[in-house]
Parts: C-alpha cells; structure tokens; sequence
C-alpha cells in the first residue's frame, strides 16, 4: 500500500513538474520584440518569428531569442561627399532604423542580427547608410539636392531603405541638418540667388506697392463705394428698420387697440349681458311678484267676489223675491185695475150704449117732430135738416175751397157761342157743381158775384122759419138727453 502511494506521488510529481517544464517551453511574446525560434523549425528554414501572441518552444530541437524592436538612431555627419558636379559637399544627418516586422525581413534579421547588441546593429547599419547616402549624392547637383530636399530624401530612403533590408532593417526617419560645400559654391548660389531673390522681391516689392498703392486706391475707391454703398444701405436698412419698426409698432399699436376694443367690447358684451342677465332676474322677480300679486288679488278677487256674489245673490235674490213680490202686488193691482176700468168701461159703454139709444130715439123723435112741423113735407124737413148742418157744410165747403190747389186750368177758347164764350160757360158750370154758393157764403161771410145766381127771399124766409123751429126742437132735445145723463151719473 505505501508502495502504491509512494508510486502515485512520484507520478504525480513527476507529472507537475512535467507540466511545470512544458510551461516553461512556452514562451510568450512582447509587442516591442520579436520571438525567434531556431532549431528544428522546417524543412529548409533557419528559424521562425513569431510577433505577437506566443509559441511553444520544442525542447531539445528548438531554442529561442528576443530580438528587440526599438527604434536605433543614426547620426551620421557626412563630410566631403562628391556630388554630380565633382562638388565635395557635406550633408549631417540623422537616421532612424529599427528592425522590421514584415515577415521576410524579420527573417532577414533574425539570420543576421540575432545575439548583436545595438551598438554592433548600429555600426552595420552606419556603413550601409554612408555608402548609400555617397551613392545618391553622386547622382544629384547641388542645386538639386538644395532645391529638390523631396527628391533628395525620396531617393535616399529608396537606396538606403534596400540595403537596410537585406539585413533586416528599416528605414523609419531620415532628417538631413545640412548641406554645405567646402568651395563655397553653395554660399555664391546662396549669394547669387540671395541677390535674385533681393531684386526679384524688390522688383515684386515695387510691383507689390504699386499694386499696394493701385490696390489700395482701388480699395480706398471701393471702401468708399462699398462704405457709402454700406452707409445707403445702412441708412436704408435704418431707414427700413424704422419703417418696420414703425410699422411694427403701429400693427402693435392697432393689435393693441383692436385688443382693448375687442376687450372693450368684450366687457360691454359682459356688462350687457351682466345686464341682460339682471334684468330677466329682475324680470322674472318682477313677473314672480307680479305672478304672486296676481294670485292673491285673484284670490282677492275671488274671495270679494264669492262675497259680492254672495251678497249678489243674496241680494237678487232678495231683490228678486221683492221683485216677484211687488210684480205679484202691481199684477194685482194692474188686474184690479183693469177689472175696474173693465167694469168701468162696461159700465161706460152701457151708459154711452144707453145715452146713445136714447140719443137716437130723441133724434127721431126730434126728426118726427120736425116732419110734424113740416106738415108732412119731407122735402121741407130735409132742407131743415140740411139747414141745420149748412155751417158745418160750408165751413167743410169753405175749407175745400181754401185747400184747393189749382195751379193752372187751360180753356180753349173758340168764341162764337149765344151764352157766352168758352171760359164764361166754364166758370158757370163750375160753380153750379157747388151748394147753393150764395147762402152759404153769405152764412160764412162770403160775399159771391151775381153771374153764380140769385135766392128767392120766400123760399129763404120759409126757409128760416123751418130751420128756427128745428133749431128749437132740437135744443130741447139736448137738454132732455143732458138731463137723463145726470140723472144716469
């Protein structure tokens, strides 16, 4: 049993440590260096880079390195170079090389940089720079290497920048200080172009100033255009500001008395309507007032008036029972007194009835009287009774007379005849139509012409004697009937 523990602890020890050593083999790499794996790595390969990341390390047929990235400057103070011209000039400057990272000169550097320091890496690396840098120099002029610093450092970084790559470097910065020349050509050129460059800006001063001075007069003449353009069109602007603003103040102004009549109106619409609103509550106070006035004077009105026609009615009635009352006393006394005026006129008509009988039997006696007198003559008792009535007759005549109109009678008078003419027959005739005209107009006054006839005096007196005799008779006849009517009364 122990032997069994003792086997798996040394197994498992075996195994950490195992584990321990395999941990170890991989190596992790640093962003500003560059793994380099060597040994075993491939056919036909002399070591493989690694940058970034990590890579396990194969023991016994591999090993490893770091090859640093830093950048490595260069100074290099260049001094009597050849140039095209078979001018010596001298260039100090400085470069700055690091190792690459693409992966075919990272290569190249780990073949042929590996375990150098930086002081060796730098001296490789000067000399590549020197002979390059002579080599181009030897291509260009001085005036092209002074005027042309672009082509200049483009073909420098083009020749040095493939040579450093061979050993698997790059060029990262070249700054040239200087260039200058021990004969002194660059400093006639310098002189030279110097004096060009003095006259060619004294010449471009005097063309500067002119145009300074054409330009400035331009400018003054176009300040004072623009300024006076600026000034109208600032006094415009003004001008249209203060229109505006006028404007403005006066659509304000109206905005502001339309909202004050608008508020005006709104407070008159308010306060008539404030007033509709208390003259209907005062109108319908008023009408309720008015509504409960009307209902107690009608209840007034109906209590008077179921009193007054109360008292009405008792008082028709009253009335109407007096009414029946002295209606049945007055028909009573109607009825009395028709009965008595019945009785009266009974007794009055009996009393005329009589009185008339009695009337009559005295007229006949008084006409037997009369025909007594005459003796039998009853033409005589007649002219006695006409003579009685001749007054009445004639006063009858007289009154026809009086009361004819005659307006107008035409006679055709033909002349010619034995009695008379035409209008004196007329006459005649008319009156022989007449009661004897001359009694009875000498009886009323009435004095006629003598060509209406004459009487005969005997007849007349005979005449007067029947007519006193009947007169006599008949006044005594009157006073017997108004004796018999006293006695009657």
């Amino acid at each position: 049993m122990e032997y069994l523990f003792s086997t798996i602890g040394v197994s498992i020890g075996i195994l950490f440590l195992l584990t321990l050593f395999l941990l170890s083999r991989y190596k992790r790499c640093p962003s500003n260096k560059v793994l380099v794996i060597y040994g075993n790595v491939g056919k036909g390969r002399s070591a493989r880079c690694v940058h970034g990341g990590g890579a396990f390390i194969l023991p016994v047929i591999q090993d490893w390195q770091f090859l640093n990235l830093n950048p490595i400057p260069i100074e290099i103070d260049l001094r009597g170079a050849l140039s095209k011209q078979n001018i010596r000039i001298n260039t100090p400057s400085t470069f700055t090389v690091a190792i690459s990272t693409k992966p075919e000169i990272m290569l190249n550097a780990a073949e042929r940089l590996l375990s150098l320091d930086e002081s060796e890496i730098k001296t490789q690396a000067l000399d590549i720079i020197i002979g390059q840098l002579r080599l181009v120099i030897a291509t260009l002029t001085i005036e092209e290497i002074n005027q042309d610093r672009e082509q200049f450092l483009s073909l420098i970084n083009k020749h040095v920048a493939t040579e450093l790559n061979k050993i698997g470097l790059e060029l990262i910065n070249v700054n040239i200080k200087d260039i200058t020349d021990e004969s002194g050509y660059l400093e006639a050129i310098g002189k030279k172009a110097a004096a060009e460059a003095i006259n060619v800006a004294r010449v471009e001063v005097a063309q500067q100033e002119r145009s300074g001075a054409i330009g400035e007069t331009k400018a003054l003449r176009e300040k004072e255009v623009e300024v006076a353009s600026e000034l109208a069109a600032a006094d415009e602007g003004r001008k249209e500001a203060d229109s505006k603003k006028r404007i403005a103040i006066a659509e304000l102004e109206a905005q502001a008395i339309e909202g004050e009549n608008i508020s005006k109106a709104r407070v008159v619409e308010y306060n008539a309507t404030l007033a509709e609103k208390s003259a209907e509550a005062r109108r319908r106070s008023e009408v309720a007032e008015a509504t409960a006035k009307r209902e107690i004077l009608e209840n007034q009105k109906a209590t008077e008036q179921a009193r007054l026609e109360k008292d009405e009615i008792i008082h028709k009635e009253v009335q109407k029972r007096k009414q029946e009352i002295d209606a049945e006393a007055e028909a009573e006394r109607v009825r009395r007194i028709a009965k008595g005026e019945a009785d009266a006129a009974l007794l009055k008509y009996n009393a005329e009835a009589e009185g008339l009988q009695k009337l009559l039997e005295a007229k006949a006696n008084g006409y037997k009287e009369i025909l007594n007198a005459c003796e039998g003559d009853t033409n005589a008792a007649a002219i006695l009774l006409l003579i009685e009535k001749l007054e009445s007759l004639v006063a009858k005549q007289t009154e026809a007379i009086a009361n004819l109109k005659i307006d107008k009678i035409t006679v055709w008078e033909g002349g010619g005849e034995q009695n008379g003419n035409a209008t004196t027959n007329f006459v005649r005739n008319f009156i022989n139509t007449l009661p004897p005209m001359h009694e009875l107009a000498q009886q009323v006054g009435i004095e006629l012409p003598q060509f209406l006839g004459n009487i005969n005096p005997q007849d007349l007196q005979k005449a007067l004697e029947v007519s006193t005799k009947a007169n006599g008779r008949k006044r005594k006849q009157t006073e017997s009937s108004e004796k018999a009517e006293t006695i009657e009364e």
